[in-house]
C-alpha cells in the first residue's frame, strides 16, 4: 500500500474512534454511566446505514436513522437497568453487544447473515482515485469530529452539564435537590448511543463492507483504553486518547516489515496496551488530560478582574 494513503486511512480510523470516545465520555466521563456494550450501538449504527442507503436514501437521512435507532435501543436498553445497581448496567450493556451481533449474524435476507452486506459508497459517481477517496472521506469524518465536538462542548460547560458532573459524583444528593436522575441518565445514554451510531455510518460508508465479526466486544475493549489515556471528563482528552492508541494499534501491524519481533507483530499492541495502563496508573491516574472545572458566570468575572456585582 501506498505509505501516504496508509497514513491517511489511520487518519481515518482515529476520527471514527474520536467520535466513538467522545460518547463515551459523555456516558462514563461526565456521568458515570458504565457502558461495557459501546460496539452494539456502533453496530447498529452501521447497518441501519447500510441497510436504508441501499434504499437510496440520502446519506445524511440514512446517517441520522442509523443514530435514531441506536439511541432508542440505548433507552430501551439503559431504562431498566438504570433503576438497579451500576454493575447491572455494565452486564446488560455486554449482554445486549453480543446478542445484536447474534442477530445480525443469523439475520440472512436483510444484513447479509455471516457473509455481511456491501455499502455503496456517495462518492462512487465521482470516480476518484484511492487516495482522493480517502482524503474526501477523510474531510467528512473530520467535519463531522469538529461538530460532535463543539456540540458535546457547549453540552457540558452548561448548567446540564454541571448537572451530569453532580450525578457523577453522588446521585442520591442530586435526587434529594429535586432532579430526576433517571430521566437525566437515559437521556445521556441516548445521546451516548446517538453518537456511537453516527460513528458506525460513517465507517460503514468509508469501508463499503460490513459483517459481524468486525464488531466484537474488543472494540469497546479498544474505546475505553482510549477514554482512559486521554482523561475521562475531557473532550480533547478523549480526542488524543483515540489519536495515540489508533496509531500505536496500526503501528504494530506494520512493525513486521521493519523489526524482526520475537512474537506476532499484532500482539504486541496488547502488549503496548498493558504498559500503557500500568504506567497511567501509576502517574497518571486521571489520564494525559485531567478534567478541568466549569467556571460559573461570576467566577469568569472575577478571573477577568471584574466585580461580581457587574
Amino acid at each position: 500500500m501506498d505509505p501516504m494513503v496508509f497514513l491517511l486511512d489511520t487518519l481515518v480510523f482515529v476520527g471514527i474512534f474520536m467520535i466513538l470516545t467522545l460518547s463515551l465520555n459523555l456516558e462514563y466521563g461526565f456521568t458515570g454511566l458504565g457502558n461495557f456494550g459501546k460496539v452494539a450501538f456502533f453496530m447498529v449504527g452501521a447497518y441501519i446505514y447500510a441497510i436504508t442507503i441501499q434504499f437510496g436514501l440520502p446519506f445524511y437521512i440514512s446517517l441520522v436513522l442509523g443514530a435514531v435507532v441506536a439511541a432508542i435501543l440505548g433507552a430501551l436498553v439503559s431504562l431498566p437497568a438504570l433503576r438497579l445497581r451500576e454493575d447491572y448496567l455494565a452486564i446488560t450493556t455486554i449482554a445486549f453487544g453480543e446478542i445484536v451481533r447474534i442477530i445480525f449474524k443469523a439475520e440472512q435476507a436483510i444484513a447479509g447473515g455471516v457473509w455481511g452486506i456491501a455499502v455503496p459508497s456517495i462518492f462512487q459517481d465521482l470516480n476518484l482515485s484511492i487516495r482522493m477517496s480517502v482524503i474526501v472521506n477523510l474531510l467528512l469524518i473530520y467535519c463531522m469530529v469538529a461538530v460532535i465536538f463543539i456540540i458535546l462542548q457547549m453540552l457540558t460547560n452548561s448548567p446540564y452539564g454541571r448537572v451530569l458532573r453532580s450525578i457523577r459524583e453522588d446521585d442520591e444528593a442530586v435526587a434529594a435537590l429535586g432532579k430526576n436522575v433517571i430521566y437525566y441518565k437515559v437521556q445521556v445514554f441516548m445521546i451516548g448511543s446517538a453518537i456511537a451510531g453516527i460513528a458506525g455510518g460513517l465507517y460503514a460508508q468509508y469501508l463499503r463492507f460490513i459483517e459481524p465479526n468486525m464488531f466484537l466486544p474488543l472494540v469497546t475493549f479498544f474505546v475505553w483504553i482510549m477514554l482512559i489515556l486521554g482523561g475521562t471528563g475531557n473532550n480533547k482528552g478523549a480526542l488524543v486518547g483515540a489519536l495515540l492508541i489508533e496509531f500505536i494499534s496500526r503501528g504494530s501491524r506494520i512493525a513486521k516489515d521493519y523489526v524482526a519481533l520475537p512474537v506476532d507483530p499484532h500482539n504486541v499492541q496488547f502488549v503496548l496496551f498493558g504498559i500503557l495502563i500500568i504506567i497511567l496508573i501509576m502517574y497518571w491516574p486521571n489520564g494525559l488530560l485531567r478534567e478541568k472545572q466549569i467556571q460559573t458566570v461570576p467566577e469568569r468575572r472575577i478571573a477577568h478582574g471584574d466585580s461580581v456585582s457587574k
